[in-house]
Parts: C-alpha cells; structure tokens; sequence
C-alpha cells in the first residue's frame, strides 16, 4: 500500500532507499542545509522554508503561511503514487507529520479525517502535527473543521527524540476479502 513516509531530517536517505522513495517534500528552517538523497529526482522534490512554530512573530522565524500548505496541496497532487511520497523535517514529529495529512486529504480528499488522525497516531505514537499547518490545511481542503477537530482528538504525542520515521497510509489497509 502506498501512503506517505514521515522521517527526520537524519534518517531520510535510508527511509527513501528503504520505501523506494522518488519524491520529497522537505520543511526546514531557512538556511537549514542538507544533500537530498540521490534517490530523490531533483525536479520532484519541494522544498519549504518554515520554522516550526504555530505562531507569526518577530524575529527571523518563519510561520508556516497559505502559500507553503498551496505549495504542498499542489506537489501532493502531482505525486504519482506509484511509491511513497518522503516528507521530512528536523524531527519527523511536527511539520512533517502535518504536512502528512495535507498530502494525504489533497490526493484522497474523501476519506474521514478522524480515521485518518488515527491512522497517524496509530503509525506514530510520537508524532504532534503543527497546528498552525493543520488549521492552515484544513481551510485550504475545505475540511470545515474536521481535521483541525480531528488531530485535537489524538492529541500530543509522546516525547520524542526525533529518530522515529513511520508510514502514513493513504487510506485504510484492508484484507483479502475487503473488510
């Protein structure tokens, strides 16, 4: 089953070899450099330039903005899904997770969302996806509430040490006589 893997920054050459990753969507600090896996083909690969805050502020922080959750809306629906689409940022447990779920509602926008906070939750225990990108999200697909309500039901994860990289279905697995 396809779906969407969500790694760390320090783990996603080996989670896009290990997945048959071809795409990527990074989310890093501006300034944040790193080598994209020679996995990932160049003309595939967006890369967003968000600090991990659920706040505009002062500073040299960036908040994520419309424009970064378009960008992602928009690289998700060119995503082939032949293999798993590598989200990544500086741990694995907030941007990326949320960016997670924004992939995963613009390619299959009829899924349920609570089914879906869950899928997460139940692929990582860890995982606190980025308010801001979730509220952000949930505008932009017309969600009308539902996945902001959704990820607040699941919760904050547990504490992490950001070296917990998962797969986030795309949709329910289902077995053989499809249940």
């Amino acid at each position: 089953m396809t779906g969407v893997v969500v790694s760390p920054l320090a783990r996603i050459a080996e989670m896009a070899v290990r997945h048959g990753c071809r795409e990527m969507v990074s989310l890093l600090a501006k300034g944040q450099d790193f080598h994209r896996p020679a996995v990932i083909d160049g003309t595939k690969h967006l890369t967003i330039g968000v600090n991990d805050i659920s706040f505009a502020g002062p500073g040299n922080l960036v908040a994520p903005q419309e424009t970064h959750v378009e960008q992602i809306v928009e690289f998700a629906r060119q995503w082939d899904r032949a293999r798993p689409l590598l989200v990544h940022c500086w741990m694995g447990v907030s941007r990326s997770p949320a960016a997670a779920l924004i992939a995963a509602l613009a390619v299959e926008p009829d899924q349920d969302d609570e089914a879906l906070a869950m899928r997460l939750r139940v692929a990582s225990p860890f995982a606190t996806p980025n308010t801001r990108l979730v509220e952000i999200g949930d505008h932009a697909l017309s969600r009308r509430g539902r996945l902001i309500a959704a990820v607040r039901a699941i919760g904050r994860g547990a504490d992490a040490d950001g070296n917990a990289p998962f797969l986030l279905p795309l949709r329910p697995e289902t077995n053989t006589n499809g249940e």
